[in-house]
């Protein structure tokens, strides 16, 4: 007589019969639930003889009926993330890295690895990038991205140019020197970006270098009539100018005075007609102190 694979045992429904047989979890879910899909066991009975909580049996009943014998299943695992070997560039920026030297090979190793850390997020060492630059792969870039900065004809495009290079890492020295123009103008655009955003690349008048000044022809030549009385001076000039209407300061008339004495050789103001005294302690030698 051939043994048999599974021994012979009573059906049951009892429960605690039954659970010393179960051995894998989704047959013990299933066990769990069955009177409850097939015969409509209350939930609640189902609970008092299992030991698991109603709420439990009546959300697996609710799956089951959802999902079939796939909700019995555990979930699937997500697949594994592949770890980033530090030791090797990705090849996004190993390409980068060899672009960038072809395009302007002036740039240094610490400001490749600045381009880097803004674009990528991460520092290449100096040693990783001379690697790359020498066993990397072709460069891309048969031509330089921008021209001179005095050849582009849209002044708009050349202050452009200038925030591009900068948000992309480099530093304001690096710029000048690819763009061939001077670090202030550098400086200027990235401090009227800061302040203004994309109103600073439009064209904006400069302010005069020298401030708009109030002396006139017409209040030089007033002057000039008033300074035939070699007695007046700078403050009576200055009040005699506010009746015409010209306001000017005391050291402004002052000036203008001097200038039309040397222009037209006019006396000086005479002082006043007090005689000079001497000086009641006059020294008999040099350095002389009481």
């Amino acid at each position: 007589m051939p043994k048999l694979r599974y021994p012979r045992r009573e059906p049951t429904q009892d429960w605690q019969q039954l659970r010393p047989l179960l051995k894998d979890p989704a047959q013990i879910t299933y066990e769990i639930i069955r009177p409850v899909l097939l015969f409509g066991t209350n939930p609640k009975e189902r609970a008092s003889e299992t030991g698991l909580s109603a709420r439990t049996i009546y959300y697996r009943a609710n799956l089951f009926d959802q999902a079939g014998m796939a909700s019995l299943l555990p979930p699937a695992l997500p697949p594994p993330v592949p770890k980033l070997d530090k030791r090797t560039l990705p090849p996004p920026m190993r390409q980068a890295l060899v672009d960038l030297k072809a395009e302007y090979p002036a740039l240094k190793i610490h400001e490749l690895a600045t381009i880097c850390f803004v674009q990528f997020g991460r520092r290449p060492g100096a040693q990783t990038i001379k690697l790359v630059l020498a066993t990397g792969p072709k460069s891309s870039r048969a031509m330089r991205r921008f021209p001179p900065y005095s050849e582009i004809p849209d002044p708009v495009q050349r202050r452009l140019a200038i925030i591009r290079l900068h948000t992309e890492g480099r530093t304001p020295t690096s710029i000048a020197e690819y763009l061939e123009t001077s670090r202030k103008t550098v400086y200027q655009t990235l401090k009227r970006w800061a302040e203004e955003q994309f109103a600073g690349l439009t064209g904006k008048l400069h302010d005069p270098h020298q401030p708009a000044r109030k002396t006139s022809l017409q209040a030089i030549n007033e002057v000039r009539k008033l300074q035939e009385n070699p007695e007046l001076g700078a403050f009576r000039i200055q009040a005699a100018l506010e009746q015409v209407g010209i306001k000017l300061s005391r050291a402004t008339c002052g000036r203008i005075l001097a200038l039309n004495r040397s222009l037209y050789d006019l006396p000086k103001h005479a002082s006043g007609g007090r005689p000079k005294k001497e000086m009641p302690f006059k020294a008999d030698y040099r350095h002389q102190y009481f």
